[in-house]
């Protein structure tokens, strides 16, 4: 097995190449290149240096990772018959995918390598942009760039821009983050005679100047707080200064038993959005309830128990755990069969419980109660076997609470009263419905009609006590015929 050896060809003209590297490319009688589009080889094929490169390669493929992929395996080939020099733009070991593909046939045994160098890009870079990397920066592909992976507060290089269609791609994947506004330079052959910079706003990355293999956008740190309103880090930051000494009072105060009432407040105003169907809402009422989750992580935090990286590890090692057919090799045919696996799986994690009921109380909804208590117990055959037994008890349980409303105390009314509305949430059961859902929905049916009612006393007296029962409950059945005319449609 033969040595490949891999050059770096640094990131401008020639007169950047190490002695070192430009004695071992004038060498060497067969050069490969992964691509002939680059200042160093234009000069030493006027030297008379013979280099053969990949570059039909890249016109077989629409994506770059089958190229990367298709030129390692031919180094590998050739390296079978001969000692191979394969020289690549930059540094070996900087943005560069072939060597990273041929690293990992060398673990596997399939060639041996031998990486002598190179001036790095990043070099260059640094000096052309007058920035320390000891600040904090990140260095990123172009062409497989996300926005979430970006961390605002560092500089930010990003490589593999090479056309107006990837300047593109990269602008719209930063506008997911950065202001439309937001200055960031085009640095093209740093280092080189050739080298040019120019900083323009970012939605005028993708049209303000010609762009090629040799050219890195660069995005500076948004020092500002209001510049990094879409960062996750900024946000919990905001929570913790809120919390601090320096912070609001209000927030230093809460505990998590005084913020309880809070959450589910948002998370019923959240519910109504969702039932609006109103995306801006929805998407305001989903940050009021983020607000309370992430003050809940700080409060744990500022007592020493917990902090929202224990809360993001324990429910992303839950989903992974409660997901073998998408993070392992169980296989499943639908819905029926995740939740068979989900159910089997937490039951798996959690300890025998000494009873049926345990843990299917919430706190914020007896209805919610109710209907899980009735709905475990019916699963171990303590039900009616259809709902008209469930119809026979609502019977009996309203003539008891009639009569206890005809002459019992108010302990033994609000007893009967209580019987009353778990049998009704039991028949909601056979018929599988939310009893927390149809009361949200009868209250918010009630308050718009009621709000008719309202608007038409007020276009008449204005005075509730001058109309009677029979022309208010007019007005709202007018309501009622309007909100049915409205569902038609």
């Amino acid at each position: 097995m033969n040595t490949i050896h891999v050059i770096g060809l640094g990131a401008g003209d020639l007169n950047q190449l190490p002695l070192g590297v430009y004695k071992k490319l004038k060498q060497t009688e067969k050069l490969y290149v992964r691509t002939a589009d680059h200042p160093v080889l234009t000069e030493l094929a006027q030297e008379g240096v013979v280099f053969s490169s990949f570059d039909a390669v890249y016109e077989k493929h629409d994506t770059f990772e089958p190229v990367y992929a298709e030129i390692a395996e031919a180094l590998i080939t050739l390296s079978r018959e001969q000692e191979v020099v394969y020289a690549v733009p930059g540094h070996p070991l900087v943005a560069e995918q072939t060597v990273q593909n041929l690293i990992e046939a060398e673990k596997n045994g399939d060639c041996r390598l031998s990486i002598e160098g190179g001036h790095s890009f990043l070099d260059a870079l640094f000096g052309a942009l007058r920035i320390d990397p000891i600040e904090g920066f990140q260095l990123v592909d172009g062409t497989e760039m996300k926005s979430d992976h970006l961390n605002m507060t560092q500089h930010i290089l990003i490589a593999q821009v090479y056309d107006s269609f990837s300047a593109s791609e990269v602008k719209l994947t930063l506008m997911e983050k950065y202001p439309d506004d937001y200055p960031v330079t085009i640095v093209t052959a740093a280092g080189s005679e050739a080298e040019s910079l120019r900083t323009v706003p970012l939605y005028e990355l993708d049209r303000s100047t010609e762009v090629n293999n040799l050219t890195t956008v660069y995005v500076p740190p948004a020092k500002d707080r209001m510049q990094r309103l879409r960062e996750w880090q900024t946000f919990r930051d905001i929570i913790a200064v809120l919390r601090s000494p320096e912070g609001c009072p209000w927030d230093r105060e809460q505990t998590h038993e005084s913020l309880s009432p809070y959450l589910i407040e948002e998370a019923h105003e959240l519910l109504q959005a969702i039932r609006e169907e109103d995306d801006e809402a929805v998407a305001e009422e989903l940050g009021d309830v983020l607000l309370q989750i992430f003050l809940h992580a700080q409060i744990g935090q500022d007592n020493g128990y917990f902090q929202l990286e224990d809360v993001l590890e324990a429910v992303s090692a839950k989903m992974i755990r409660r997901h073998p057919h998408v993070f392992g090799d169980v296989e499943v045919t639908g819905s029926k069969d995740v939740l068979t696996n989900w159910q089997a799986i937490k039951a798996e994690e959690k300890p025998a419980s000494s009873s049926l009921l345990e843990g299917q109380e919430r706190f914020s909804s007896s209805l919610m109660t109710s209907y899980n208590y009735q709905k475990k117990a019916a699963k171990v055959g303590f039900s009616w076997p259809d709902a008209e037994g469930a119809w026979e008890k609502f019977q009996e349980e309203l003539q008891e609470f009639q009569a206890e409303v005809a002459k019992g105390s108010k302990d033994r009314q609000l007893d009967e009263l209580g019987d009353l509305l778990f049998t009704l949430v039991n028949i909601a059961r056979f018929f599988e419905l939310s009893p927390e859902e149809a009361m949200l929905q009868a209250n918010q049916k009630f308050q718009q009609r009621f709000s008719y009612v309202e608007k038409r006393v007020t276009e008449g007296t204005g005075d509730f006590s001058d109309y009677t029962l029979e022309q208010l409950d007019k007005f709202w059945n007018e309501a009622k015929l309007m909100a049915r005319k409205e569902e038609d449609k």
